[in-house]
């Protein structure tokens, strides 16, 4: 019996963008369906009522909510090729750790720094840089946070590579000169086809960003 395995996204959500790349590694087929946040479909309100909130994976009838719940649903479902957790109990929990803090800190400093100006902006910039800089200090010297392969962290925060070019033009500054190890490791990340050929093309994204701040009336 085939199994049915849906997706609902929105394709600029770097949430929904992890969710793609995991299915992407291990090769699963989908049907994507998109989701317009001004008029939410019933079929997403039904899989997900307590948050009304994408992504959403809907496996065999069965939703399952949370991207980083969802990244570690595929990897326990489906085991045959590119494990996004290593099988050492001590080793999934670190991992664990560093997806929840970039859970936590990148997409919440990321916004403040993309909707906001002046002093607040310089704040929020100062933030964002410091959050990759301790990330840059887990990362060390290897090619991947998960070591030789892409792993849960590190399909949890590439997404956020496409915010690079906006917050860079909106604050001025340079990603590349402030945080050079994780400009490295993103680029070697999309040298990953599941990876390059799931993203959208950063300027896509560079619009849509400045259309929301645009429709929330930050200039």
């Amino acid at each position: 019996m085939a199994e049915e395995v849906i997706l609902l996204d929105f394709w600029p959500s770097p949430f929904g963008m992890r969710v793609r790349i995991a299915l992407a590694e291990k090769g699963i087929k989908y049907e994507y369906k998109e989701e317009n946040f001004d008029n939410k479909s019933q079929l997403l309100l039904k899989a997900n009522p307590v948050h009304k909130q994408i992504p959403v994976l809907i496996h065999n009838g069965k939703a399952v909510c949370e991207s980083t719940i969802i990244l570690e649903y595929i990897d326990e479902v489906w085991k045959h090729k590119s494990p996004l957790l290593p099988s050492d109990a001590y080793e999934r929990a670190h991992a664990r750790f560093w997806a929840d803090y970039v859970d936590k800190k990148i997409y919440s400093n990321g916004r403040k720094l993309l909707m906001s100006k002046g002093e607040e902006q310089e704040t929020a910039k100062k933030d964002w840089i410091e959050c990759f800089k301790v990330l840059e200090g887990e990362l060390k010297d290897k090619p991947y946070f998960a070591g030789q392969s892409l792993g849960l962290v590190d399909v949890g925060l590439i997404p956020f590579y496409l915010w690079f070019h906006t917050v860079e033009t909106l604050a001025n500054f340079s990603m590349e000169a402030e945080c050079p190890k994780i400009v490295g490791w993103a680029k070697r990340c999309m040298d990953n086809d599941s990876v390059s050929n799931t993203l959208p093309d950063y300027h896509k994204v560079h619009e849509f960003l400045l259309g929301l701040k645009k429709k929330f009336g930050v200039k």
